[in-house]
């Protein structure tokens, strides 16, 4: 299946899954099952299916034929190049290419001089005011091709000027950056490019990120510590006819596969093999040649020669545009369309399963335990209005005062429940005091202050150590707050279970270890780029601090912020089937009084009052199979894709 095809079915199965939960939101609310909360979290899981995202990022050296890639891949269908793609450089900036139904197509261009703030390319997504709109007219290739020429534009500064953006300036052949005979540098008119572009593919959510080569790519952080690592896909190109270079391995270590970790959905490819055919050569001779440089690049790169994939894309998209199937049989463009297709689409579903699995379940859980707990008050009424068949007025008040007896125990028993909503508070509370925002804040701007006024490099090399040690005590301090909260809840849940017979199971588990292994991550990024002896002493102070504050600092900020929300997201969810449990219990209980009170005052028969009582049991068992249905619909949307396939065959 192409990779068209299965973004599509991937996107099929998407809605059809927010239809099954946009069903059982509805079908809570109808039978008067939901509550603010449990609404609010099934809000927000559609929420994120809606705005679901694939990003594949294609990264390469400079003229590896990237644009060319994808432009072969996924813009053929327009009969030209979309992205511009000729000799030399291409794309000058980074560049997504997206669609936003809010908006017109159009380009959106991030000027360079934004890098002089300390303000990323995300937080800039807030203000459009600070980007260059170019509009763009998708009913002309022409137009269209023009007005992508725009990622391509350079301007002309000073090497002071080029040096305070982020691009190291140098006077050898080899820099990228270097001063011409005018005594200025040529660099990137635009710091960021967003393509907004209703192509079907993106109609559906994929986000296509196109790159720069290594020297920009180093000197925008947001790629290095956000998009890059981000990405479900990153196709990595090299040039067939040199294999791995040394900026190439540069960009693979540093970048890409860094701490020898190879992640899924990273895939080489190696591009321009049309070079390698030879009309003096037989077939097999030149497929011997291309497979040797698959080995050799395979060997460096320290991977499988499975995932690196010799293909031409030059050569894929005219046999697209021209309808040749034998050029592009020999382009070997298919075999790495077929492989991305199978290691991203289902990565991606991977994901979005477990995910939704976990809010899913914690949702339909507690709905199934209101009503078991609806059916067991109820069945208890039962039991006691048919024990009172045929006894006399003296046994009537006898079991009114067992279940007034009852009832004051339990409401006697809930000074205990408050007494555990007031340690939940506190320490909720003392879980945020190592946690929270305040914190991060107040420890940055520590941070900043002893590196603007550092006299030597050591003293910048311990500020940004401690920054990160304080970091991460914040995480274990606030992970130990977690397991304390855990295991009352746990003690108090059984508790009340034995007491009272709710139905009250295990808390839902929680860990901030995602947040220290990306705090980790990002300590190791700037412990190689930032806080080495050679930075320390080639580059101004004034430089590290803000390279510091720009590119790391951010993100830290950026990790404690979703974990804060996760954080809030489970402390409600920990709490919230006790509440209910705890509500429910005390309704049933008022209920049975009344109902034996009605009866011994005699404003209502026994007879009545147990057949009453059978109706609304049949509806509570009909809600129970409702809901087991709705929920073995999603569960089996949530099995792996082979499961659902095999499924859908019988």
């Amino acid at each position: 299946m192409s990779l068209a095809n299965q973004f599509a079915a991937y996107t099929a199965w998407r809605a059809s899954l927010s239809s099954y939960i946009g069903e059982f939101q509805s079908w809570l609310a109808h039978n008067e099952l939901s509550d603010g909360q449990t609404d609010l979290r099934l809000s927000q899981l559609l929420e994120r299916l809606r705005e679901d995202r694939l990003n594949v990022a294609f990264v390469a050296e400079f003229s590896r034929g990237k644009s060319e890639l994808i432009n072969a891949i996924f813009f053929a269908d327009y009969g030209n190049r979309m992205l511009p793609s000729s000799a030399g450089r291409t794309t000058m900036c980074p560049t997504e290419l997206l669609f936003d139904g809010h908006k017109p197509p159009c380009i959106e261009l991030l000027p360079i001089q934004t890098r002089a703030s300390n303000s990323s390319v995300t937080e800039y997504k807030n203000f459009p005011d600070e980007w260059t709109v170019v509009g763009l007219d998708i009913e002309s290739a022409e137009a269209m091709q023009s007005a992508l020429q725009h990622v391509s534009e350079t301007t002309r500064v000073s090497p002071a000027a080029a040096a305070d953006l982020g691009f190291e300036v140098g006077q050898g052949e080899i820099e990228l950056y270097r001063v011409d005979a005018d005594g200025l540098v040529e660099i990137p008119r635009w710091r960021h490019a967003v393509i907004n572009f209703p192509h079907p593919l993106l109609k559906q959510g994929l986000v296509i990120l196109d790159t720069p080569g290594l020297n920009a790519i180093g000197a925008e952080p947001e790629l290095t510590l956000s998009l890059l690592p981000n990405a479900h896909a990153v196709l990595f190109i090299l040039a067939a006819d040199t294999g791995v270079t040394q900026s190439d391995l540069a960009i693979w270590k540093e970048h890409i596969c860094g701490g020898g970790t190879t992640k899924r959905g990273r895939l080489v490819v190696l591009n321009k093999i049309d070079g390698q055919w030879d009309e003096l050569k037989t077939a097999q001779e030149i497929d011997a040649e291309i497979q040797k440089q698959v080995d050799t690049s395979a060997s460096i790169l320290d991977l499988p020669a499975s995932q690196v994939f010799p293909v031409s894309a030059q050569k894929g998209l005219v046999a697209k545009i021209n309808g040749d199937q034998a050029l592009l049989d020999k382009s070997r463009l298919p075999l790495l369309e077929a492989a991305l297709s199978d290691e991203l689409i289902p990565a991606k579903r991977d994901i979005v399963c477990d995910s939704t699995d976990s809010e899913f379940g914690d949702v339909s859980r507690r709905v199934h335990g209101l009503l078991e707990s609806r059916l067991l008050g109820l069945r208890e009424q039962l039991t006691e209005l048919t024990e009172l068949r045929g006894k006399n007025k003296g046994v009537v008040e006898y079991m009114m005062g067992k279940i007034r007896t009852e009832k004051n125990e339990f409401e006697s028993g809930l000074q205990r429940y408050y007494a555990v909503r007031s340690v939940f508070s506190a320490l909720t509370n003392k879980l945020f005091s190592h946690l929270g925002l305040d914190v991060l804040r107040q420890l940055t701007h520590e941070t900043r202050a002893t590196m603007q006024e550092a006299a030597f490099s050591k003293t910048l090399s311990e500020a940004m150590g401690r920054f990160f040690g304080r970091a991460h005590e914040a995480l274990n301090k606030s992970n130990g707050e977690i397991g304390e909260i855990t295991a009352m809840m746990e003690a108090v849940n059984k508790r009340f279970s034995i007491e009272h017979g709710l139905k009250l199971g295990s808390p839902t588990p929680f860990s901030l270890l995602r947040y220290e292994k990306e705090l980790d991550r990002l300590e190791a990024w700037c412990n190689s780029h930032l806080n080495t002896m050679m930075t320390l002493l080639t580059h101004d102070k004034r430089n590290i601090t803000q390279k510091f504050f720009e590119e790391v600092a951010i993100q830290v900020r950026r990790a404690f912020e979703y974990a804060n929300r996760d954080a809030e997201n489970w402390l409600r969810a920990i709490m919230a089937p006790m509440e209910t449990q705890v509500r429910e219990h005390q309704i049933q209980l008022k209920r049975r009084l009344e109902s034996i009170k009605r009866i011994h005052l005699a404003t209502d028969t026994l007879e009545d009052r147990i057949a009453e009582l059978e109706v609304v049991e049949k509806n509570l068992l009909r809600q129970t199979r409702d809901l087991e249905d709705i929920c073995s619909r999603v569960r089996e949307m949530l099995l792996p894709a082979e499961t659902t396939a095999e499924l859908c065959a019988a």
